[in-house]
């Protein structure tokens, strides 16, 4: 018996030592240590940082400039870049496990790499490829310098990562992985998150962030002094991906620009040059079509396509795990593509997803192009490339132009079926192979009443009415979206009802505070007053609360608190008469329950609840969900401490003016610094005061002008 036991305890030896083998991460091949100091001495960038932090990249060329930025990023923000970087690859559940494996299998699935490996060379041009390039080359050069700070195998980086990047989360912004999220849960969606730093491109319940924005442009006709008017404000979560970061560029070569950036983004995504600025929002149109395939009940790996039974492409979506240590494992998951696209096996059914940029690598490219222009028509040119698949587009320039585009990268469909339905997928005529021209897309260019305007709204609504498209003039087939929200509305309203808009004007709309009377906010609260609650003393407090609401959301409001907590539980992001989601009466008493359980009261002020948070920096700020001083807490009850922190809203807001005789000014705020992560920093939260102050500071353009007061003036590279 003693020597079976031994026996007996040997072979576990054996076998855990065996499966320790096999489950030991292999190390990455060693970094060419000599190959990145080369391609580092190739460039020559001087970084200005000035007295806020923000670094100015001045360049002799324009791939030193994008050099220099990724240098100045990667200080202030690796390690969000990082993970960035490794989820283009389809490598992240090896460092972060199993949480990052879905976005890991839909790289695989959607073919991320091999798209960006077979159109890199030949659809980008020399000079995209150049900034790419010189961007990954900043990253190797910090990184090699900063070896502590980057985790094993991620470098070296290269151009095509930087693309990866893009054709990775653009479609993101127009929902796609909410279309794949649904085919995997038949009760709970399930999206990728992409909001704060801890869980980017990790898989989660429920929604992302909020990503909202408001835009708008004012014309010299609108304006009471004749200048050109841009404001610039996108909704984004505070930290993360796809967290704004700002920064000026100036190369000898004539690109010069200011705004903001991702991180892994080598140029300004929107703010201005010294001719031209631009402004996104997201918009909604009908990028994915999902189809329903009838399988062969004969061979599961067969779908049946214009009445024949047709070979589906398989492949295997190797996915290596980290476990615990530096242990990982590699599962094994199938892969299929139809004609249709890539391809979901699910118990309920099988499906085909065929989305706009599936065949799409330039959106780098033409965002570069976009930076550089130096008239509308140049930037239009840019534009009509298609490239960056969704995303609204107010635009201005010195010329006094301005204009509103909604643009997306449409698919063109046959007329008759309702496309945002699932689709019969044994018919090739409902696979569509091209995109619709430029010119079809909604377009207002220097309207007649001198403002256009988007803030997530329907695109037949961005002016006076008397300018507005038509929605008839459209295709059913786009999916354009039809809904309004409280922002849209409440920018139009003050928009229309002021002739003569001056610069403070144009800033103080944006800073409204107010919903809209036709909001639904109002007509949940209406409804609410005219209930009979049958004598419950909280309710009937809570409604004499609502009753006294003027439904302003500025911190001192002793009836916001009530209304917010209520309405965020009944009303989705983008709404106009839909049904509420729960039932009022219950949602007014859940947020009765929660204010009397933290603050002993149903009417504190809301600045005691909505806080703005950055390290030690606690702060009451105005606004709230669908304000046009947008703050979203991402949450639909108070944390433990009885407050709304935000989590994304508000971020990066610039105001871009053009005075009558073409000189340029700007102003900018961020909500809390240049320093994204480094709590050590002076900038780590410096500009958090003025941001709940709604105060903006001039944009320095000159050099002298970043110079006066600069933190830091140094050189980068070795050319």
């Amino acid at each position: 018996m003693r020597l079976i036991l031994s026996i007996g305890g040997g072979v576990l030896a054996l076998v855990i030592l065996v499966l320790a083998f096999l489950a030991w991460t292999p190390a990455p091949p060693r970094v060419d240590e000599a190959a990145i100091r080369a391609a580092a001495a190739e460039y020559s960038a001087r970084i200005i940082r000035d007295s806020l932090g923000v670094p100015h990249i001045y360049g002799e060329r324009d791939a030193d400039v994008a050099f220099g930025l990724a240098w100045a990023h990667a200080e202030d923000d690796w390690e969000t870049i990082e993970p960035t970087l490794i989820a283009a690859r389809g490598e992240l559940a090896r460092y972060d496990g199993q949480a990052a494996a879905p976005t890991d299998y839909i790289v695989q699935l959607l073919r991320i790499r091999e798209t960006v490996a077979a159109r890199y060379e030949t659809e980008l041009t020399a000079e995209a490829r150049a900034i790419v390039e010189a961007y990954a080359d900043g990253m190797n050069a910090w990184a090699l310098e900063n070896r502590g700070r980057v985790r094993s195998g991620v470098l070296p980086m290269t151009g095509q990562d930087v693309v990866a990047g893009f054709v990775l989360r653009t479609p993101f912004m127009y929902g796609l992985d909410a279309d794949i999220g649904e085919l995997f849960e038949d009760e709970r969606q399930r999206t990728i998150s992409i909001g704060e730093t801890e869980t980017a491109f990790h898989l989660i319940d429920g929604p992302n962030p909020e990503l909202g924005s408001n835009a708008y442009a004012i014309a010299p006709s609108r304006s009471d002094d004749g200048a050109t008017r841009l404001i610039v404000n996108s909704h984004q979560p505070f930290t993360g991906p796809v967290a704004w970061y700002e920064i000026g560029l100036h190369s000898a070569e004539g690109w010069n620009a200011g705004g903001a950036t991702f991180p892994g983004a080598p140029l300004v995504l929107h703010g201005h040059n010294e001719n031209l600025g631009w402004a996104h929002t997201v918009n909604a149109p009908d990028l994915a079509d999902i189809y329903v395939l009838e399988i062969n009940p004969d061979n599961e790996n067969q779908y049946r396509l214009d009445g024949e039974w047709v070979d589906f492409e398989t492949g295997t979506a190797a996915l290596r795990v980290r476990l615990f240590g530096p242990f990982s494992w590699v599962f094994n998951r199938e892969l299929l593509w139809s004609a249709h696209g890539p391809v979901i096996r699910q118990p309920h059914g099988t499906y085909a997803i065929r989305f706009s940029g599936h065949d799409e690598v330039r959106g780098v490219e033409q965002w570069y192009r976009m930076n550089r222009a130096s008239s509308w028509e140049e930037w239009r040119a840019a534009m009509e490339m298609r490239a960056i698949t969704s995303l609204n587009t107010v635009y201005a320039d010195r010329d006094g132009n301005i204009a509103y585009l909604y643009n997306a990268r449409m698919p063109v469909r046959a007329e008759g079926y309702d496309w945002r339905e699932y689709l019969p997928g044994d018919r090739s005529d409902l696979i569509w192979t091209e995109y619709q021209p430029f010119d079809a897309l909604p377009l207002l260019l220097n309207p007649a009443s001198g403002f256009v305007t988007n803030a997530n709204n329907t695109p037949f609504r961005a002016t006076d009415p008397a300018d507005d498209l038509r929605r008839e003039d459209f295709s059913a087939t786009f999916g354009i979206e039809h809904e309004m929200t409280n922002r849209g509305q409440r920018l139009l309203n003050l928009l229309i009802n002021d002739p003569s808009i001056s610069g403070a004007e144009a800033l103080e709309y944006k800073f409204d505070l107010s919903y809209a009377p036709d909001s639904p906010v109002v007509r949940l609260v209406s409804q609410l007053l005219a209930m009979d609650l049958d004598e419950d003393r909280l309710l009937i407090e809570a409604q004499d609360v609502l009753r006294a609401w003027d439904f302003s959301t500025n911190i001192e409001n002793r009836s916001a608190a009530l209304g917010v907590l209520t309405a965020i539980k009944c009303i989705e992001n983008r709404h106009d008469t839909r049904p509420f989601t729960c039932e009022p009466e219950e949602a007014l008493r859940a947020s009765a329950e929660d204010l009397m359980a933290h603050h002993g009261l149903l009417d504190p002020e809301w600045g005691e609840v909505n806080r703005h948070v950055r390290g030690e920096v606690d702060l009451p700020v105005d606004g709230g969900p669908d304000i046009l001083r947008a703050i979203y807490c991402g949450c639909q009850e108070l944390n433990e401490d009885g407050q709304f922190v935000g989590v994304a809203g508000d971020t990066y807001i610039m105001a871009v003016e053009w005075d009558a005789n073409g000189h340029l000014e700007s102003r900018s705020i961020h909500q809390f610094g240049s320093a994204t992560l480094d709590e050590t920093s002076p900038h780590y939260a410096d500009q958090a005061d003025d941001f709940v102050a709604m105060e903006l500071r001039d944009f320095p353009w000159m050099q002298s002008e970043v110079l006066d007061g600069a933190t830091r003036d140094y050189v980068v590279g070795r050319r």
